[in-house]
């Protein structure tokens, strides 16, 4: 295999694995009341509470607000769901960098854009919405994680762009 071949499967290899999250991260947002019931009951069974309260009790509180919000005002969810919908939708724009990456890099550099919007994002709308800091530190790590395989592809697309 030459040097570009090996170059064109590594972009396409992290592209993927990209993609794979991006898919996984939007559609496990459709089901959120059922994800936190299950959550808490696997959570329950095992001894978390007992070595961290704190997440224990938030889950309990996101639990009871999703699904109150479930009960009575299900339209609230709606949201939700826009946000799983545009996971997906910005999944299937990295086709473009997966069939052509030299030419939709700069689809590439908008995800890793959006990775580091994650991080003031979580700082500033996280103590508004009296979200936890703890849980804002997770909320931004999918920033720092979610960059890291752009970067990786980035850098071998600017070099399959030497070779061309």
């Amino acid at each position: 295999m030459n040097d570009r071949a090996a170059q064109l499967k590594g972009v396409r290899v992290w592209l993927v694995l990209f993609v794979v999250c991006l898919v996984l991260s939007g559609v496990t947002a459709f089901p959120l009341v059922h994800e936190l019931r299950w959550a808490d009951e696997l959570l329950t069974r095992l001894p978390v509470g007992e070595h961290m309260p704190a997440l224990m009790d938030w889950l309990e509180r996101v639990r009871a607000g999703l699904e109150e919000a479930d009960t009575d005002y299900p339209f609230l969810l709606y949201g939700t769901d826009w946000l799983a919908f545009a996971h997906l939708v910005i999944a299937v724009a990295f086709y473009g960098p997966f069939r052509d990456p030299v030419r939709n890099i700069w689809v590439v550099e908008f995800g890793m854009i959006a990775c580091a919007g994650i991080i003031p994002l979580a700082l500033v709308c996280g103590p508004v919405r009296g979200i936890p800091f703890w849980w804002s530190v997770i909320d931004m790590s999918f920033g720092i994680f979610g960059v890291i395989p752009l970067y990786v592809v980035r850098r071998k697309i600017k070099r399959l762009a030497a070779l061309t």
